[in-house]
């Protein structure tokens, strides 16, 4: 059974899926604990097979939420003792990394950042310098410069937390040359542009080299606090990685990246950033729907902000091309673990991270053995919490390929990305998707699985882990999705422990009736814990999501709603207090595509006034705001049709 299957169990499954996860669901439970020393039960598995997503177990020294209601309880396992390494080199670490938290320093001009490019001074890098597509071999970048034709590019919405990360002086943003040094029409000082090389996965099958071919990067700058931010700019000109592409980007889908950049930070879900956002002044040839209609669209620039844009594909590539490659791999995760992971080069024995793989051979993975294998574990731990937080929002990606999973665990490539509006678990904003919805919204906790399992194999085909570290790194991965999306499944109830049985039935009701997803969790909090509540009132908090039903679903609903009630009752929170946390978690506000759209029509026309206002509404997702009531509002039935609620991958 897969995690879909969990997640909607009277939901039929779309054919696909059971070659993402098939065979039998086994429960992992902790049988038995020796001092440090956690040893787990689990199947056998291969990762040159289809895996099998597994139930989780607990988190030493945090609160789990049981799937069979149980209270919570603590226990261990490896996250917590890499979180306890991380603390560990906070402050000794000054090359990037978590940070210290120490306190910001003067605002910087331009010309002051502290620009370091370690990833072209420390990995193998592409000898040739002209943008000729091709094949890069035995490299992991091309040094390449932005060649975007630009004429009065103009500045349309900026960032000012995203320039807080870089100490950047917000007044740099007035100067009357930024929009020229941040297209890449005028250098910026001390960067070193290139465009790296990955491949991937592209719906299932193997693409080979793809590479960024409309992505260069400046370069990395190191804050006050000793924070590793790269510079990107997307839309900037042609790379040898382009193909048959002319390496420019579109305003409509700069405008979607930008925002929904900054909406997913603001919701508290991990995500690579936008600096600013900018238009070039020039048009590009773009067919959105592939169909032969191309059309002059308005050119623009995003600068994108992360700490490192690593992807399970640039590992990939290299080991693709066989044994003689396999030292990228292994270069590439060095170049990892000491910028992004330096909890993992400190790690010794007195950890004591050692796992069974099960009673019949007693086999241990002892993580601080290999620290490939305790970085392997990390990254499909971060993973599964990516994409748990994506699942409580409603969030549909799109596109998840392997060249758009990042190491770090972030929301990268915004392309045709999609909030639930209607809950329906099959949907895809993806009409390049429609065919199989491999990556629809019920799917992505599979597909993250999928992806984890060919990441795992390229560390094992490189050497750098062994088939036991691999199979336990997706089991983590199935661990720490279910534990992540119960609790947060039920904290968006206002619950105090998990109910399978409630939440199973809540999301099929939403599903049957079409029932808005972001609206009905809000409109959740105001039903009162009183299980005196007249049947014929019990819906009333809920009337303005629950639209045009016949008695039957009526009597579905209110059926629902006192077995609810009566949880919340026996909860003892008090209703105050309840709505307090539960508002916190389910946002009002959310970057909905008809929003996006009604601010590209304006961007259009020389109009980025609501470009900059959805920036601050998304700024503040779980705020009432008073007086922006609007853009809580259903979709209008225009923002049904293609190019709004669906996109194709062209940009």
């Amino acid at each position: 059974m897969s995690l879909v299957s969990h997640l909607f169990p009277k939901l039929s499954l779309l054919p696909h899926i059971s070659l993402l996860c098939n065979g039998h669901r086994h429960r992992l439970g902790l049988v038995r604990r020796h001092s440090t020393t956690l040893i787990h039960r689990r199947p056998p598995a291969t990762i040159f097979s289809p895996p099998s997503p597994l139930v989780g177990h607990s988190r030493h020294g945090r609160r789990r939420v049981s799937m069979d209601s149980a209270s919570p309880e603590v226990s261990a396992s490896v996250d917590s003792v890499a979180e306890g390494l991380k603390n560990q080199n906070l402050n000794s670490d000054d090359r990037g990394g978590l940070g210290s938290g120490v306190e910001h320093g003067a605002r910087k001009k331009l010309e002051e950042l502290n620009w370091d490019n370690s990833f072209v001074r420390e990995l193998p890098g592409d000898p040739r310098t002209d943008v000729i597509p091709r094949q890069v071999l035995h490299a992991c970048y091309s040094n390449v410069l932005p060649s975007v034709e630009v004429e009065s590019p103009q500045l349309v919405a900026w960032s000012e937390s995203v320039a807080d990360l870089l100490d950047l002086d917000l007044q740099e943003f007035e100067r009357p040359d930024f929009p020229l040094l941040f297209s890449g029409a005028s250098p910026l000082v001390g960067v070193s542009p290139y465009a790296q090389c990955y491949g991937g996965h592209q719906f299932g099958m193997w693409a080979g080299q793809l590479g960024d071919g409309r992505a260069i990067t400046l370069g990395e700058i190191l804050n006050s606090r000793s924070e590793r931010w790269e510079l990107q700019l997307k839309g900037a000109g042609k790379t040898p990685y382009s193909r048959f592409a002319d390496g420019l980007a579109v305003l409509r889908s700069s405008i979607r990246e930008f925002l929904c950049s900054e909406a997913m930070h603001s919701l508290g879900i991990p995500t690579t950033r936008a600096l600013c956002l900018l238009t070039t002044g020039t048009f590009v040839t773009r067919d959105m729907f592939y169909d032969g209609n191309q059309k002059e669209e308005p050119g623009a620039i995003v600068c994108r902000v992360a700490q490192s844009f690593l992807r399970f594909g640039s590992f990939q590539i290299h080991a693709s091309r066989g044994k003689d490659d396999y030292k990228i791999v292994r270069a590439l995760a060095d170049y990892a673990i000491r910028h992004h992971f330096p909890h993992f080069e400190n790690m010794s024995s007195s950890q004591s991270l050692s796992f069974s793989t099960g009673d019949e051979d007693s086999s241990v993975v002892d993580l601080t053995s290999n620290k490939y294998a305790a970085w392997a574990v990390e990254v499909a731990e971060r993973t599964a919490s990516l994409i748990a937080s994506w699942q409580g929002v409603g969030f549909t990606h799109g596109v998840l390929n392997t060249d758009n999973m990042s190491i770090l665990g972030l929301t990268i490539d915004y392309g045709p990305f999609g909030f639930l509006d209607a809950f329906d678990p099959s949907y895809t904003p993806n009409t390049t998707d429609l065919p199989g919805r491999r990556y629809c919204f019920a799917n992505q906790p599979d597909v993250g699985l999928w992806n984890i399992s060919q990441f795992a194999s390229t560390l094992s085909a490189a050497e750098l882990i062994n088939d036991k570290e691999a199979n336990y790194a997706m089991e983590r991965y199935g661990d720490k999705f279910m534990d992540n999306y119960q609790t947060i499944m039920t904290k968006k109830i206002g619950l105090p422990k998990y109910n399978k049985q409630l939440i199973s039935k809540l999301l099929n009701n939403m599903a049957v009736d079409k029932v808005d997803y972001t609206n009905f969790f809000r409109s959740l909090s105001n039903i009162k814990a009183d299980p005196s509540t007249p049947e014929e009132e019990l819906l009333v908090p809920l009337k303005a999501v629950l639209l045009d039903m016949g008695k039957e679903r009526k009597e579905a609903w209110v059926s629902w709603v006192k077995i609810y009630i009566a949880e919340l009752a026996a909860s003892g929170i008090s209703d105050e207090e309840r709505k307090a946390s539960m508002d916190a978690i389910n946002p009002k506000y959310i970057l909905r595509n008809y929003l996006c759209q009604t601010a590209i029509d304006a961007a259009e026309q020389g109009d980025f006034g609501e470009v900059r206002r959805l920036l601050k509404i998304m700024e503040r997702p779980f705020d009432e705001q008073p007086g922006m009531e609007k853009y809580a509002r259903l979709p209008p039935a225009w923002a049904y049709r293609p190019g709004v609620c669906m996109l194709s991958c062209s940009s």
